[in-house]
């Protein structure tokens, strides 16, 4: 499983998906139109999409995909790329690709970019796509790389105060509060024995697991913001040359 979402559909479904009218400031994309183009820039860019997943909610207005890719050192046992795509067509939200990690014990998925594909849907946002899709698609090993790295950090960081590290997330809107204490009892008692040990990679996966199942449109913002926080106390640092390798927002 690449989403949890209620309303999976196959791709072929989404062509019977109605695109509203473009007007002088507001330019849909066609949700079908945006997969296709984007496993385009997946082929263009040498890689592989092993599985994939479509959802949609508010009967069609909103779309939400995962691709789970493979190619050149980007392969591991333990986890794998994920590209997410989201789309709107009630204005919700711009429509954006970001790149994040699933781990195969748990599914739980984390992304560590976002790229909007548009700040908004303007006249030309359909001529722009294949570049900016390209563009994104291209720095996939980079972000395999850069997450080896903030993993093998996690994992050396001993936590001293789970709470305090979560109620900063909380804060940060990056976590609910009414979970707080799920997230305590998944860190302290982790149901998968990969992640048990008191370290930041414990927290990491405590607060991804009671993350799974949310609002699919908030997960990439909020994970993002989360390894904001935690690459501030992990050992060894996340060094600024490490960030640069992340796609931009």
């Amino acid at each position: 499983m690449l989403i949890y979402a209620k309303n999976k559909i196959d791709a072929e479904a989404l062509t019977g998906v109605q695109t509203p009218e473009a007007t002088s400031s507001h330019t849909p994309i066609p949700h079908r139109q945006l997969v296709d183009m984007t496993r385009e820039a997946i082929n263009r860019a040498g890689f592989e999409v092993t599985e994939e997943e479509h959802a949609l909610a508010r009967g069609g207005l909103r779309y939400f995909g995962g691709f789970a890719l493979k190619g050149q050192d980007i392969t591991g046992e333990d986890r794998k790329i994920v590209l997410g795509l989201r789309n709107a067509h009630d204005k919700s939200f711009a429509a954006s690709i970001a790149a994040g990690n699933q781990m195969m014990v748990c599914e739980n998925l984390c992304f560590s970019s976002d790229v909007k594909l548009a700040r908004r849907h303007t006249t030309h946002i359909l001529s722009d796509l294949p570049r900016v899709l390209s563009s994104a698609v291209a720095k996939v090993k980079d972000h395999w790389t850069d997450m080896s790295k903030r993993i093998k950090s996690y994992q050396q960081t001993e936590v001293e105060s789970a709470s305090d590290l979560i109620v900063q997330l909380v804060d940060a809107k990056a976590f609910p509060a009414r979970d707080i204490y799920k997230a305590v009892e998944e860190f302290r008692n982790p149901r998968h024995e990969e992640f048990k040990g008191g370290s930041l990679w414990t927290l990491y996966n405590s607060i991804t697991e009671n993350l799974k199942g949310s609002d699919l449109s908030k997960l990439s913002d909020r994970t993002m913001r989360m390894q904001s926080i935690f690459d501030k106390v992990a050992q060894p640092i996340i060094t600024e040359e490490d960030k640069a390798l992340a796609l931009p927002a």
